[in-house]
């Protein structure tokens, strides 16, 4: 299993990939709602907080197998919710 370090670099760059997606989108296109984008930023720096919080607390530390798991969901949860925010970024 790669670090917690590598997972919080992971979730770093996912993070500051859907803020760069939605800033690119407000400069390319003028037609976009701003509030949107907006809404769209805040929803990634959210997600970015959300699971570093949950990579620096991991359940059951005395339980290899179930740190394992977590991690496990963890980058699950990680990918499901950048592919949400990245759809609702492009359907602006």
């Amino acid at each position: 299993m790669a670090s917690v370090r590598e997972l919080k670099k992971d979730i770093n760059f996912l993070a500051s990939e859907l803020v760069t997606e939605a800033y690119v989108k407000q400069l390319v296109k003028e037609d976009v709602d701003n509030d949107k984008i907006a809404q769209v930023m805040v929803k990634a720096i959210e997600f970015r907080n959300d699971l570093v919080a949950r990579a620096n607390h991991p359940d059951a530390k005395d339980n290899a197998k179930m740190v394992k798991k977590y991690y496990q969901n963890l980058r699950t949860d990680m990918m499901e919710k950048f592919l949400a925010i990245s759809k609702e970024t492009n359907e602006l």
